[in-house]
């Protein structure tokens, strides 16, 4: 049996439904999927994109180019391509946790999210730093953000901070659960059995024998030491403006970036298109796009569909390891 997996297409003045519409165009034949939004919002950037959008009962079978089951989660007000509107930020959020509440109830097995503007939300009266945030509340979980492409991948210890306070947030029980989380999806989601994983310095040229900062001495160096004591595969910490030379990202499963300009902007130029975003930790799979809104875009046929087509086939592939590896 294929897996079902929720989709939720986010903003809805946003690409996310029209990038919804183009998924829909081709039958999936490694997952189930149900939508978890609007129905007016999909059959508007359907008619917008001038291609066929049936929407279907979740529980229907659909084989035919542009069938799409739907649990319905209606806005407060219509929406209009471009233009956020902040009434609409209640069932934005609603689309987000019952996707997320139906994974823990076993009625799906993973989730597919498109982007979310965070600004607009946090505009209708709703305190949110993003999706990872939420899914981590919801489910009780320590989480860690992975962006992934066919190239490389990259896991953060901190997150949307600023930069000013990464520094301290850099603590050995923080770099210690990332590790863990990071090393277990590794091993569970993605079937590698003893992964390497590469930790970047949070100092230039990992902090220069303690001449450039002491947090790599102080910090870094000791947890690392601690967990190759029980033989994880843990290399660093490395300078980050070498570790993603190519000779060099052969070897390792995974790199592990302090923060996020650090690692993000090398795996978005090595490839954007094709990248997802995964929240490690959480009770089921979780992939999102790796791009915003495009409210520039939206209605006019021009988003690139890549992403998401790719975050759900990466979804469904770590539910079936899932299963695997917990049948």
């Amino acid at each position: 049996m294929l897996p079902a997996l929720a989709l939720v297409p986010g903003e809805p003045a946003g690409v996310g439904p029209e990038l919804c519409v183009r998924l829909a165009q081709i039958p999936r034949q490694d997952c189930r999927l149900v939508a978890l939004a609007d129905p007016q919002v999909l059959q508007a950037a359907a008619q917008a994109l001038s291609l066929p959008l049936r929407l279907r009962n979740e529980h229907e079978a659909t084989e035919r180019p542009g069938d799409l089951r739907v649990r319905p989660i209606p806005h407060a007000v219509s929406s209009v391509f471009g233009q956020t509107d902040p009434r609409n930020a209640a069932s934005v959020i609603q689309a987000l946790t019952a996707a997320a509440q139906a994974c823990l109830d076993g009625e799906f097995e993973g989730m597919v999210t498109g982007p979310v503007h965070k600004a607009a939300i946090n505009a209708g009266g709703i305190a949110y730093t993003g999706t990872t945030e939420l899914l981590a509340s919801h489910a009780g979980r320590e989480v860690v953000m992975m962006l992934a492409n066919d190239i490389v991948r990259v896991a953060l210890v901190t997150t949307h901070l600023p930069l000013r306070q990464v520094a301290d947030a850099i603590q050995p029980a923080l770099l210690r659960d990332c590790l863990r989380i990071t090393r277990d999806a590794l091993r569970h989601d993605f079937g590698i059995a003893d992964p390497v994983i590469a930790v970047l310095g949070l100092n230039p040229h990992a902090g220069e024998a303690g001449h450039l900062g002491s947090e790599e001495i102080e910090i870094i160096e000791p947890v690392l030491a601690e967990l190759r004591a029980q033989d994880w595969q843990l290399v660093g910490p490395l300078p980050a403006d070498t570790a993603f030379l190519p000779q060099k990202l052969s070897g390792f499963d995974a790199v592990l970036a302090m923060y996020h300009d650090q690692g993000l902007p090398v795996l978005k130029y090595s490839g954007f298109e094709h990248a997802v975003n995964l929240t490690l930790g959480l009770p089921y799979p979780r992939v999102a796009v790796d791009h915003g809104t495009a409210l520039e875009l939206a209605g006019r046929g021009l988003a690139d569909a890549s992403s998401l087509f790719a975050a759900t086939g990466q979804c469904a592939r770590i539910a079936l390891q899932r299963r695997r590896h917990h049948p």
